[in-house]
């Protein structure tokens, strides 16, 4: 019996032990998203508790599960039970939550958000059964189909027994014992589309560099993820850093290569300390290194630090950082699976996208193209954030409806919906009557957007399209290299242009100046940055051109968030006195005894816009000011 047999195999005991454990198990969501909740408060609060009722438990940090409005969430598998699921937990919470189930053993199922099944009661002798995967009972994750993020959530990310006990690395052996010719037509077969935004068949890629001379050849893995509001790549890295490894040593595989980088950003610190732990586990067990699992293929990985530039998510840039240089787009052809790191054979796949091939190798081509379109197979993880009430990571099957994932996975918006931006900055903005707008590559182009690498923004009638497209177009105009002049300049006139709009000082021609510079930026620049860069504003200006004119001709933002074109006044009518205002109000200029009207001075107030979100009674107006005079 081989030592990765035998790995296995006690790795499935150390599973089932824990799965059959006689004791308590506690999951606890360590993810980045639950830290900065105050996951580390809890866990320390959790120990304590233990020793004070005397209690023992086993304890598990696990990743990212997806429900981010919830975290921190704490789990509670009893033995016998499944495992029960507690939301926004404090530390104040936690000798409440244990109390009634380590010691009153009462199951508490009121005061909890949700259950789930992992399926260990339906597997066989060995607690394994093909095909059966975790029965969400979250309302956020019932309608979502798992792939990429089989394991997050489930898992302690730092154990690779817990990834090798959930068949990890059985895609990769299978690999190791076909041809690369037959990796790449599996992967072919499955239809698998690159992750990173473009969604260009993975399969061609990996062929043209496969049939390059020379022995030296490279594969990078982009964890470069730097849109607003995005963080799908480093929740999988955070929650099940084998996938996406094992996924490198597939693809390395297929093209023949000996070497590769991860390439992530610094401010990315939990996922770069478990990609790290990960590795020195799998050069321990004989996955990394030379002649893995005493084959003829070598493989090793060095992790590249990058310095935070979006533009560095661009290929030929990318390699450009890994190479010492500015991070700058270059010139293509040669494309990088010709020529790209130190002018050898490259291939640049996104952490998704490597996170898919050991699904895909391991169940077969057939059974990931059930999933998704008859065109577009697989799923897609996606961050959902914004106006929606349930924010978090998700991974819906490709054809999912906007619609579906905005209001079925989201729970809708807390008012009325407005816009959706798909694909992060480089991306559309799409209204209302998109909403069944299929989720797929073609479908998004043809309405003008993008699917990008996952990022989804939801807004309400408290948003201001104007100023969301500003926002965006300033992030792009600063992250620009500035090496070709359509993007360095006219990102610059684009922003300046917005500027003047929501600042009441906009022109009858500016909105056809943002037509003609946004399709000038797109036609000329070099890279794929400034090729999306006017998309926010060009898709809005599509579907949302009465608000823009609105902004132009009458000086009003009918969503109260440009400063310049309101001033805010409390309506006596409305309000109760409740004094929520004055507590937020941060110059004082609310003031007002308790229970009666309050007054407003506008010569105090620099329209924070805290009174009018937090008010409930809608008492807080923002009206529009007349300054027409401003452009006389």
């Amino acid at each position: 019996m081989s030592d990765f047999k035998q790995l296995r195999q006690q790795a499935r005991r150390n599973w089932q032990e824990l799965t059959n454990s006689k004791i308590p198990v506690i999951y606890l969501g360590s993810a980045s998203c639950g830290i900065a909740a105050g996951a580390g408060e809890v866990l320390e609060s959790v120990h304590q508790v233990l020793k004070k009722l005397g209690r023992k438990a086993r304890i598990l940090q696990v990743g990212c599960i997806g429900p981010c409005y919830l975290e921190p969430l704490l789990d509670v598998r009893l033995p016998g039970r499944p495992r029960i699921s507690f939301a926004n937990v404090t530390p104040q919470k936690v000798e409440q939550i244990l109390k009634k189930l380590l010691v009153e053993g009462d199951p508490w199922q009121a005061q909890a958000v949700g259950h789930f099944d992992d399926g260990d009661s339906h597997r066989d002798h060995t607690g394994f059964l093909e095909g059966i995967e975790p029965f969400f009972d979250l309302p956020m994750l019932k309608p979502q189909v798992r792939v990429v993020l089989r394991n997050c959530g489930l898992i302690d990310p730092g154990e690779l027994d817990h990834y090798l006990a959930r068949d990890g690395y059985q895609g990769f052996r299978k690999a190791l014992r076909l041809s690369p010719q037959k990796i790449i037509a599996e992967i072919a077969t499955a239809g698998l589309r690159g992750r990173g935004g473009a969604g260009f068949p993975t399969h061609k890629k990996w062929d043209i560099c496969r049939q390059q001379p020379g022995k030296e050849k490279y594969l990078i893995c982009n964890a470069d993820e730097g849109d607003p509001g995005a963080f799908m790549n480093r929740s999988l890295l955070e929650g099940d850093p084998h996938a996406m490894l094992e996924g490198m040593l597939i693809a390395a595989r297929a093209i023949g290569a000996t070497h590769g980088y991860i390439y992530i950003r610094a401010e990315y610190p939990l996922a770069i300390k478990r990609l790290r732990r990960a590795m020195t586990q799998m050069r321990k067990a004989g996955l990394l290194g030379s002649k893995i699992q005493g084959s003829s293929f070598s493989f090793n990985i060095t992790i590249k630090e990058g310095a935070g530039a979006f533009v560095c998510g661009e290929e030929t840039a990318l390699i450009g950082s890994i190479e010492g240089q500015r991070g700058m787009p270059r010139s293509r052809p040669p494309f990088p699976a010709i020529a790209g790191l130190h002018g050898k054979p490259t291939i640049i796949n996104n952490v998704e996208t490597l996170g898919t091939l050991a699904w895909i190798m391991r169940n077969g081509a057939a059974a990931y193209q059930e999933l998704g379109t008859s065109d577009c197979h697989g799923t897609k993880t996606f961050s959902l954030v914004g106006r929606v009430r349930r924010t978090g990571l998700i991974e819906v099957p490709l054809g999912m409806t906007l619609r579906e994932i905005i209001f079925d996975v989201g729970g809708g918006t807390p008012k009325p919906f407005k816009a959706v931006q798909t694909g992060g900055p480089s991306g559309g903005c799409l209204s209302e009557e998109f909403l069944d707008t299929s989720v797929d590559y073609e479908s998004l182009a043809a309405v003008g957007s993008i699917m990008g690498s996952g990022g989804l923004i939801v807004t309400d009638d408290d948003t201001c399209i104007v100023d969301l497209a500003r926002y965006f177009l300033n992030f792009t105009q600063a992250e620009s290299c500035g090496k070709c002049t359509p993007c360095r300049v006219g990102t610059r006139h684009l922003v300046e242009i917005l500027d003047r709009i929501v600042a009441g000082q906009g022109m009858a021609d500016d909105l056809i100046k943002l037509q003609k510079l946004g399709e000038t930026i797109k036609r000329g620049s070099l890279c794929g940055l400034g090729q999306t860069a006017p998309n926010p504003v060009l898709t809005s200006l599509r579907y949302f051109r009465a608000e823009y004119l609105e902004h132009v001709k009458e000086q009003h933002c009918r969503a109260v968030v440009c400063n310049e074109l309101i001033e805010y006044r409390v309506l006596p009518e409305k309000c109760t006195g409740c004094q929520r205002c004055v507590s937020v109000c941060p110059t004082g200029a609310i003031t007002g005894p308790r229970s009666e009207p309050h007054n407003l001075d506008a010569e105090k107030c620099i329209k924070c816009r805290a009174c009018y979100e937090i008010c409930r009674f809608d008492a807080i107006a923002g009206d529009a000011i007349v300054i027409k005079s401003k452009q006389e």
